[in-house]
């Protein structure tokens, strides 16, 4: 089974940026359709970006034209790269792996994004 770390978030301005990364350790990466979700306070889980393991990916709305999610499978890590941000996209975001066929899911533990108005 696959362990998720995420890592990169803290606190930015409106209109700035932010890259969080996912390392995973324990499998590899390829092995995952991998994806990043966000929770806000009183709110549910959500989705915010999906990477296929054959590389399509997935934007919600919210975020399109916005955001990057990545993977390095030299480092195996995968990466979302956020760009003009918002006060609304303060939220826990959390990256997931899915196995191909969706039989079983890990989470990360989470990294706080809260952007400042």
């Amino acid at each position: 089974q696959v362990q998720l770390v995420e890592s990169g978030g803290g606190l930015v301005q409106a209109g700035g940026s932010l890259r969080l990364s996912c390392a995973a350790s324990g499998s590899p990466l390829s092995f995952y359709h991998m994806g990043w979700y966000r929770q806000a306070p009183g709110k549910q889980r959500e989705l915010v970006a999906y990477h296929t393991n054959s590389g399509l990916t997935n934007y919600a709305e919210s975020v399109k034209g916005r955001c990057t999610i990545s993977r390095d499978y030299t480092k195996n890590t995968m990466y979302l790269k956020m760009n003009s941000l918002k006060p609304e996209d303060t939220a826990v975001y959390y990256c997931k792996a899915d196995t191909v066929g969706g039989s079983r899911e890990y989470w990360g533990q989470g990294t706080q994004v809260t952007v400042s108005s």
